[in-house]
Parts: C-alpha cells; sequence; structure tokens
C-alpha cells in the first residue's frame, strides 16, 4: 500500500501537525492526565509531564516512517495544542477482528482514527473537523480503499463525530485497553466508493 506518512494538514480553525517533544507540558496539562478525556481510551492519564515528553520522544523516532500517522491538533485562533488524532492499523492489537470485516480488504491491515481532545474544547465541532481532514488525507494520499473507526460503546458522542464524518456503523465488536481489560466498541466504515460520494 502507497504510504504518505504525518504530513501537516490545514482546517479553517485548525493545524494538524507532528507532535514535538516541547508539547509535552501542554499536552498533560491540556488532555493527557485528564481522567475524563482518557475514560474510553486505551491508555491510562499521564502520572505528569515528564512521562509525556517521554512517549513524545518515543513517537518523534516512528515519524520518519511513512506508516506512521499521529497529529498534534493545535486551535488557529488560540496557537494552543489541545489534542491529538491518528491513524493506526488496529489489526496489529487486535487479530482477532480479522473475521469481522468480511468482504473488506485486509491485506494491508485495518487502518482506523483514533482521537482525543482537551475538555475544554469539547462540543465545539474540533474533533469532526480534525477526523473529516484526516479522513480527506487517508485517501488522497494513499490508495487504500476503506478506513474503519470504532468507539466504546459507552461513548456514543464519538460515534456521532464518525457519523458526522462519513463513517457508516458496520458491527459490534469487543477490543482491550493496553492493560487488558475489555471494552465493548461499536465499528464503523467508510470505503473509498462513499468517500467520493461524500467529500466531492
Amino acid at each position: 500500500m502507497r504510504h504518505a506518512g504525518t504530513q501537516e494538514i490545514e482546517t479553517p480553525r485548525l493545524i494538524l501537525r507532528r507532535l514535538l517533544s516541547e508539547d509535552a507540558n501542554r499536552m498533560y496539562v491540556n488532555w493527557a492526565n485528564d481522567p475524563d478525556v482518557t475514560r474510553f481510551l486505551r491508555w491510562e492519564p499521564h502520572k505528569n509531564a515528564a512521562e509525556t515528553r517521554q512517549l513524545l520522544e518515543a513517537w518523534a523516532t516512528l515519524y520518519p516512517n511513512e506508516d506512521y500517522y499521529q497529529w498534534a491538533i493545535v486551535e488557529k485562533a488560540t496557537g494552543q495544542v489541545f489534542g491529538s488524532i491518528s491513524i493506526y492499523n488496529s489489526l496489529l492489537g487486535e487479530p482477532q477482528q480479522k473475521a469481522a470485516w468480511p468482504g473488506l480488504d485486509l491485506s494491508e491491515g485495518i487502518w482506523e482514527p483514533g482521537y482525543c481532545i482537551g475538555k475544554a474544547w469539547w462540543n465545539k465541532g474540533f474533533t469532526t473537523e480534525a477526523l473529516r481532514a484526516v479522513v480527506e488525507y487517508w485517501f488522497k494520499n494513499t490508495n487504500s480503499n476503506w478506513l474503519a473507526c470504532c468507539h466504546a460503546a459507552a461513548n456514543p458522542a464519538s460515534g456521532r463525530v464518525m457519523q458526522k464524518a462519513g463513517f457508516v456503523y458496520h458491527h459490534d465488536a469487543e477490543y482491550h485497553k493496553f492493560d487488558g481489560t475489555p471494552v465493548s466498541c461499536k465499528c464503523y466504515a467508510l470505503t473509498r466508493e462513499h468517500y467520493n460520494t461524500l467529500y466531492k
């Protein structure tokens, strides 16, 4: 599959760019330390900014890879880094999901956006704007024919974001947090054909 890596994306209100080690303090304060933000995610809240910086330094080593997609979400109006959005191959962490997508090409994996933003920026349409931007980036810069997107069943607000970006409900599933805790999820798909009708 052709990949493009993490390149900068601009939307009317946002800049999506690579996360830098100097973003650690803002990332920690704005979202990574907040249990309300991480409640439905696979990872636990960070204990301190040093933990956040260590993670960003690890991510920095992956940015040269063309199949690595991880963006900071920056508000143009304030310059604040307030969230992150990625596209990752979820088949690597959840191999049992392979049977749940009949009729779709899984030869290159199951590529899935993931996102989180700080609570102060909730309910302003920022997540939808960011997700739509990376969806468009994906279909314009890769030759993939589809994207998956999943959310915890207990977090229907995330499902509404996915639907606004064009994703269509596909099936229920069980994913796992990094500590092994199972999470009931709802999974969506967006095919290139459907994308072409929506993102003209």
